[in-house]
């Protein structure tokens, strides 16, 4: 494969069209030249030319060369660059930094600092407009020809006449047709946002520079979320591009209040976090706590986005349960915004995080909304039942199978009926470890194949085993009900920490009967108790118990019923409704 293949590059032709095209030129015509003259060179016989082989060099001649490479000053000052960011490294270059008057003290800084001739997408192109001499820097990959083909016509058809003596000011105001414009005065902060996509334009005997957002990231169409689909409701998502997954919520909340912080974390990786709140709803506490955690965090980069984000900021150690709820849905992002939530989106990541977060809060399902109050209640009442299920069922149905006394009477058909080679927990545990690698097998099995995988491990693996004496029905049963219990649980990493409470509970049943459930349930609830999410507490509203808001969690409230907002999040204004229509908001 040719190497523009391997880069992704199409197919060469004698018609170039784009900025980029006319950048890098046609290098065909030279290479043909120099065909033409070698074929017409007469060739001449072999034993005229005899192949000569490079004479290799002796051990002393190799010690020469790395002598003399070791004396080069400036690869010596390579070598001795020991630089922990940009302003740094272009400090140690060119001793401030400031950005040069010369285009070509500023080329010869890019060459050290950004790989300028070594990275083949850093483009740094010199032009000549009005007499001046200029200079375009971007990222081919992220510049759009479009833009910037409209930018150097417009500024080809200047002349020496036209351009004043403030070169730059007259270049921003008249001769650049593009809406997002700006100075920049430091060369780290120019080439921060040449990184991130925009393009920075140089001009000869100018200390500053013309930053142009000129960027269009790669990105997909705004697709329903695979984990939180809904029957009714919308059906767009956010994607890998925080630029739209704001619009999207934007377009969703029309209120001025809405506000819009940028971060960036991450020495090198330098990731774009946005802090979204509506400034008259949310603590000020909460949101400035927040941004005092984005700003103390210090580490070469976050590549896995969101989650380690999470860990950085939040925390929660070795604590299987979610301190924070994730969303891929604008819509219930939004809706958490009213509530006077904090949101907090990263760039490269389709999920968002939504804090403080609570137990019931991961137990919510869009779905509920969209239904009427009686079939969400209803609905949200088999979805606590899954939940539960997924938790208990098993340690439940052990214990009373280790004590047939603890049984009612109406529960006597509760047993195995038969016996198999394998005790009760050893069952449990390859059954649960096949339930998670069949999970596993499901992400990275093409789906034509997830169909076949699933009747070999419905069929082959579970009716053999039953039948070949290994487990009991009621084992494959009940672990059944429990999987979809866990699969039904609409926050992802609820679920899995829900299913390691459950192994949990097994082996205490299986350990110490029934004090090791007690024991093991207490420590559940303890644990849960203590749990805090940005200083809210984890189970409210049941612990603290408050009435009123444990009802709305049960019974999903008709909207007209619904006139304040969570109590936990110590909202500025509580109310949702005002008492009167021209009555001022409660704060």
């Amino acid at each position: 494969m040719e190497t523009s293949d391997e880069l992704g590059a199409q197919t060469q032709d004698k018609s170039h069209k784009g900025f980029f095209a006319k950048l890098f030129g046609d290098d065909e015509e030279p290479e043909d030249q120099e065909d033409g003259q070698e074929a017409g060179q007469p060739q001449q016989p072999k034993q005229s030319t005899p192949k000569q082989s490079a004479p290799k060099k002796s051990k002393a001649g190799q010690g020469a060369d790395s002598a003399s490479k070791s004396n080069d000053p400036l690869q010596q000052k390579r070598d001795n660059e020991r630089s922990d960011s940009l302003e740094q490294s272009i400090t140690y270059w060119q001793g401030n930094d400031k950005i040069p008057q010369s285009l070509a003290d500023a080329k010869n800084t890019l060459t050290e600092v950004l790989g300028l001739g070594s990275s083949f997408d850093i483009v740094f192109r010199e032009m000549s407009f009005g007499g001046k001499s200029a200079a375009l820097l971007c990222i081919s990959g992220f510049a759009k020809d479009t833009i910037i083909d409209e930018i150097l016509k417009r500024l080809t058809y200047l002349t020496p006449e036209n351009v004043s003596a403030d070169v730059l000011a007259s270049f921003m105001s008249e001769y650049i047709p593009h809406v997002q414009v700006e100075k920049g005065e430091l060369f780290s902060e120019s080439i921060n946002k040449v990184l991130a996509g925009m393009s920075a334009f140089f001009i000869e005997g100018e200390s500053q520079v013309i930053i142009m957002d000129t960027r269009s990231y790669p990105s997909r169409s705004p697709d329903e979320p695979s984990i939180e689909r809904v029957v009714r409701g919308s059906r767009d998502g956010f994607t890998e591009t925080l630029l739209s997954n704001v619009a999207l919520v934007r377009r969703r909340i029309r209120d001025p209040g809405l506000k819009l912080e940028m971060h960036q974390i991450g020495r090198r990786t330098r990731t774009d976090v946005c802090l979204a709140y509506i400034d008259d709803i949310v603590d000020k506490t909460q949101v400035q706590a927040v941004t005092d955690k984005l700003k103390s965090v210090n580490l070469d980069g976050i590549p896995l986005a969101d989650k380690q984000l999470e860990e950085a900021i939040v925390g929660g150690g070795w604590n299987p349960y979610p301190l924070v709820r994730y969303s891929e849905r604008p819509d219930i992002v939004a809706s958490h915004l009213l509530e006077g939530r904090v949101v907090v989106f990263v760039d490269t990541s389709p999920s968002v995080m939504v804090l403080p977060t609570t137990f019931f809060d991961l137990c919510q399902h869009a779905e509920e909304n969209r239904q009427t109050p009686f079939m969400g209640t209803y609905l949200r009442w088999v979805r606590f039942i899954g939940i539960f299920a997924s938790m208990f069922l098993l340690p439940l149905w052990m214990l009373m199978v280790l004590h047939p006394e603890l049984k009612p009477g109406m529960l006597d058909f509760i047993g195995p009926q038969k016996s198999a080679n394998l005790p009760l927990i050893a069952q449990f545990l390859i059954v649960e470890l096949g339930v998670d690698l069949l999970r596993m097998a499901a992400v990275h099995t093409p789906t034509p194949l997830g169909s076949a995988m699933g009747l070999i491990a419905a069929i082959l693996v579970g009716d053999i085993a039953v039948q070949t004496g290994l487990f009991v029905n009621e084992v494959v049963l009940y672990m059944a009900v429990a999987s979809i219990g866990m699969f039904a649980t609409p926050s992802y990493e609820l679920g899995l920490a829900n299913r390691i409470v459950r192994l949990a509970l097994l082996l205490a049943v299986a350990a110490y009967g029934i004090p090791g459930f007690m024991i093991g349930t207490t420590l559940l609830v303890v644990l849960l108790t203590t749990h805090r999410s940005y200083n809210s507490p984890y189970m409210w509203p049941f612990i603290p118990f408050n009435a009123k808001a444990m009802a709305e969690i049960l019974l999903r409230q008709p909207v007209l019923s619904s006139k304040t907002r969570p109590s936990f999040n110590k909202t500025r204004d509580s109310t949702r409704m005002p008492e009167h229509k021209d009555a001022p908001r409660k704060s």
